[in-house]
């Protein structure tokens, strides 16, 4: 089984090598069309995945469905009467897990959004902030669903736990309303100031530079002009300054640990087989860059979405709790339900924001 890990790890570390080494090599401005593009990539490659998924669960390979899932349907087993998954049940949790997944991040989205407009980040560093955010997250989110797994197979009644915890989020997330944020303030930006200087202007892609060198009296954007940085004129010759993009990431990784809080339990909620989880999770935050550039000037647009999300935290919370329940009176295939309930609110979500949207347009027009 270890080695299934090692070579998904593997086959993801080569998708961001490509990624970054080849097609992204140059930095530059992400226009909406390779987004749109991108995005598409990224989503078709996780929904193919399912197909490995199928096959592996259905044929046990390399040990995949002989792992026991607390939300799968008892089944007779060499063993007498265990949980297992087959290749069926597989794919519709894993594909539950990756939408769920993949519509939270359109809130971490909107954070990004905020971060990158209070730092005012050059959009032609965006997409490098992003990455190395995700290969960041990557390992945060793998560290937190191993210890999720691991807490679930020891105490099973820690899942009630986390439906609660995902109930009340997703109230919260309805009643709270969003105001102007200092990020100046933030913990994470005060500590850093506290342990290095920070330059008060950017230095190319540099997430650090060293005061004297040339790099500290590089301009923001390659071409343009160099202007005068205080904090570097005032260092000691050698010493090293972090930049307003280090800045930037931090708050990045900070707001994927925030939101991988809430979307690691949901994804508990509909399987408990790290495999499915690990998988589903890793490919719903492979396409956040893309997703990001595609959706990031379209925020306004979806007005409603963050009310279809705190309503899809909501179920899956309910579902969490009533797991037992679910299975004993909608059948051993009630997670097709599930999903179609998933998609059916984000659905509402968008098609409610569009037509807000035209409705204020036609408003303003006539």
């Amino acid at each position: 089984m270890e080695w299934l890990y090692v070579g998904f790890i593997a086959f993801i570390l080569a998708l961001l090598v490509l990624d970054l080494g080849v097609f992204h090599r140059q930095a530059h401005v992400v226009k909406m069309r390779e987004a749109l593009t991108w995005s598409a990539v990224w989503i078709s490659l996780g929904v193919a995945f399912s197909g490995f998924i199928y096959l592996g669960y259905e044929h046990h390979w390399l040990g995949l469905g002989t792992t026991v899932d607390t939300m799968a349907t008892p089944v007779v087993g060499a063993d007498g009467v265990a949980i297992y998954n087959d290749g069926g049940s597989a794919v519709v949790k894993y594909l539950t897990g990756f939408l769920v997944e993949k519509s939270l991040a359109v809130d971490n989205i909107f954070v990004i959004a905020m971060i990158f407009g209070f730092f005012a980040v050059p959009p032609i560093y965006q997409h490098r902030v992003l990455f190395w955010g995700i290969v960041g997250a990557l390992v945060m989110r793998g560290v937190m669903i191993a210890v999720g797994a691991a807490l679930i197979t020891r105490f099973t009644w820690i899942i009630y736990v986390f439906g609660a915890f995902l109930i009340l989020t997703g109230v919260k997330m309805l009643v709270m309303r969003g105001g102007a944020t200092d990020l100046n303030d933030n913990l994470v930006v005060r500590l850093v100031r506290r342990l290095m200087p920070v330059t008060e202007r950017y230095h190319g892609e540099r997430f650090f530079v060293r005061a004297g060198t040339e790099a500290s009296h590089a301009p923001a954007v390659a071409g343009g002009p160099i202007e005068v940085d205080r904090v570097v004129d005032l260092a000691k010759r050698g010493a090293l300054l972090a930049t307003p993009l280090f800045l930037a990431l931090l708050l990045v990784e900070l707001t994927d640990l925030i939101f991988a809080v809430d979307s690691i339990p949901a994804i508990f909620a509909i399987t408990t087989d790290p495999f499915l989880v690990f998988t589903s999770n890793i490919f719903a935050i492979l396409g956040l860059r893309s997703l990001y550039f595609a959706l990031a000037g379209m925020i306004d647009t979806f007005r409603y979405l963050k009310v279809a999300l705190s309503v899809v935290l909501v179920v899956i919370g309910v579902k969490m709790m009533t797991h037992g329940w679910l299975k004993a009176h909608l059948g051993e295939h009630f997670n097709f339900y599930v999903l179609g309930v998933v998609g059916g609110i984000i659905a509402t979500g968008v098609i409610a924001s569009l037509v807000a949207r035209r409705r204020g347009v036609s408003a303003t027009v006539g």
